[in-house]
């Protein structure tokens, strides 16, 4: 990282990376309160994709992959959920779930539905990282093997 002097460092990420980071802000905000994706998508890519927010500057996200996976989680939603609930214990509901962990295993699974072209690794480790950058006790392993099961069921064909 570097710096200039009196600002913060940038933000090293891919910009994949920063845009499942700010789907899943975006998705948590949807989730919290109540608004819509078409609002959401275009407050993200004004006021944060690749902004400087709170003192950090963030690299520049891939737009076309947040709108992607934001309104493809919107969409399929009633795909994604079950997927998630038969992925976790019998005794966890969904709504259980914290809605940041809900807002990271809604974005992965719909990207291991969809994103054939991308590896299964790519995506539960990005995901994993995102869970970690919130959380340093069983949530990144919940979201690990959560997305692990549904990557297995989705994917079967594609596996090994």
């Amino acid at each position: 990282m570097t710096t200039e002097e009196g600002k913060q460092p940038v933000k090293t990420a891919n910009q994949r990376g920063a845009a499942r980071l700010a789907a899943v802000q975006a998705l948590y905000q949807m989730d919290i309160a109540g608004s819509g994706v078409l609002e959401v998508v275009a407050e993200y890519e004004a006021h944060r994709l690749g902004q400087e927010v709170d003192g950090d500057t963030y690299l520049k996200a891939d737009a076309s992959w947040f709108r992607s996976i934001v309104a493809g989680v919107v969409r399929d939603q009633t795909k994604i959920d079950p997927l998630i609930r038969q992925a976790l214990q019998d005794d966890w509901a969904l709504s259980r779930i914290d809605s940041t962990i809900r807002a990271i295993l809604r974005a992965g699974t719909f990207e291991l539905i969809e994103r054939k072209d991308v590896p299964i690794a790519v995506i539960v480790t990005e995901y994993v990282e995102i869970a970690q950058a919130f959380f340093q006790d069983d949530e990144p392993k919940l979201v690990n093997a959560v997305l692990d099961r549904i990557a297995k069921q989705v994917r079967a064909t594609a596996q090994k």
